[in-house]
């Protein structure tokens, strides 16, 4: 067993990795979130149910980026992370580019899947290098700061996106962006570097695999209600911002631009304040009690409830814009708070496994089960509702939010027996 190096001078450059590490996570979420702004003139072109729709959006993507990640894990553990990092963003940028070419439901199905085949690298192995570029008293924040880069990419990827496809098609609007991720991967490359693993721990040692790190996982209460705390939240987050173009267009009746900018300034503005704000009240909550990093997010998801309901059933734009910014950011609060407390769950030099387990759990249920829960409700209830089917879901998808919170509190009550330092 190593000491840890609390005091060690920090790595240089770590900043400026932690910028590169956001701009990858900007096209990581711009790629995978473009498709929400895109999927109404593409249904129009290649006729797609909601159903049809909500699977694009969400099993096509989860189902190889969950399952892949875990050994992309095992093998980021024992290389560099930097190579599995770029590789990826290469691979899911060149496949945003293939969705424009996409003439039916099945050529479109197998390029999302291609996409999460890409970023199944490019999430895990960017938390173990932010442990490892940051001391604990720092994680939090550095953590939120590099969330920072799913609000700024879902935003750039609805404004681009509906703006380009508005100019010229949607087919165009996959084609660009994917061709600039290409050309950001050998620059990521060069920008970053693997610092020493488990530098600012107590702990170090040969890295854990799959069977090994479940075994850990199993025995930790708080793991389990953590990642299926934030599924829940993931599954209204994704769900909510996959089909609020949706809702925009048939009852509010926005044209592709007007939603393009109202979703962008809804996922910027109210992203940014809520994963900043998260990450602050984690590092300064925590710093005093290890059950505040679970307790932020709940208080945070019991208020959002109230007013989500209130934009949905809300006749004009202007309002339920006003309504929706406010549970926008305490619905992202919890990203800052819950990463560091999984990276405490497990030793330092298996983080990146044990953050792939998180995101198989968070990722599955959040994107696969969210967006087509939201299409499938929305197709139920068409017969009944008709062009308002979607505001119903919706309110029936705010459930979700309520089990979400009440998983994190109990998590707040186990947290301390399972924490490492």
């Amino acid at each position: 067993m190593s000491s840890p190096t609390p005091d060690a001078a920090p790595i240089k450059g770590r900043y400026l990795a932690l910028f590169a590490l956001i701009v990858v996570y900007t096209f990581n979420f711009l790629d995978r979130q473009i498709i929400s702004i895109l999927k109404d003139p593409i249904a129009q072109e290649l006729g797609l149910s909601d159903t049809q729709l909500g699977l694009m959006g969400g099993l096509a993507f989860a189902l190889l980026y969950t399952t892949l990640a875990i050994p992309v894990a095992w093998l980021a553990d024992r290389t560099s992370r930097v190579w599995i990092m770029t590789t990826a963003l290469a691979v899911w940028s060149g496949f945003t580019a293939l969705c424009g070419l996409a003439h039916n439901f099945t050529h479109l199905f197998i390029a999302r899947m291609g996409v999460g085949v890409g970023e199944a690298g490019g999430v895990a192995p960017a938390y173990s290098l932010i442990a490892d570029y940051f001391p604990p008293k720092q994680r939090a924040k550095a953590l939120a700061i590099y969330s920072f880069g799913i609000p700024v990419g879902s935003a750039a990827g609805v404004l681009f996106g509906g703006l380009l496809a508005a100019k010229v098609d949607w087919r165009f609007a996959f084609i660009a962006i994917g061709l600039a991720g290409i050309l950001i991967a050998p620059l990521f490359r060069l920008m970053v570097k693997d610092p020493p693993r488990g530098r600012y721990d107590a702990t170090a040692g040969k890295p854990l695999g799959f069977i090994a790190a479940c075994r850990l996982a199993f025995a930790k209460p708080t793991f389990w209600l953590l990642s299926f705390g934030a599924a829940c939240s993931s599954m209204v987050s994704y769900g909510f911002m996959y089909w609020l173009p949706t809702f925009l267009s048939r009852s509010l009746h926005l044209d592709l631009v007007s939603r393009s900018w109202f979703l962008a300034a809804l996922l910027f503005i109210g992203g940014v304040a809520g994963m900043a704000l998260g990450g602050v009240l984690g590092d300064k909550l925590g710093q005093k009690s290890k059950r505040a990093y679970p307790l932020i997010p709940c208080v945070a998801f019991v208020i959002s409830v109230p007013l989500y309901a209130l934009g949905v059933l809300a006749t004009t734009a202007e309002t339920a814009f006003a309504l929706f910014l406010l549970p926008q950011a305490l619905g992202l609060m919890w990203l800052g708070p819950v990463l560091t407390a999984v990276q405490h769950l497990g030793p330092g030099h298996s983080r990146t496994m044990i953050s792939s387990l998180f995101l198989l759990i968070n990722n599955l249920i959040g994107i696969a089960v969210g967006t087509w829960f939201f299409g499938a409700a929305s197709d139920y209830l068409k017969p009944l509702y008709g062009d308002a089917s979607i505001k119903y879901a919706f309110l029936a998808g705010l459930s979700f939010y309520v089990m979400a919170a009440i998983l994190l509190f109990f998590a707040s009550l186990r947290i301390r027996r399972d924490w490492v330092d």
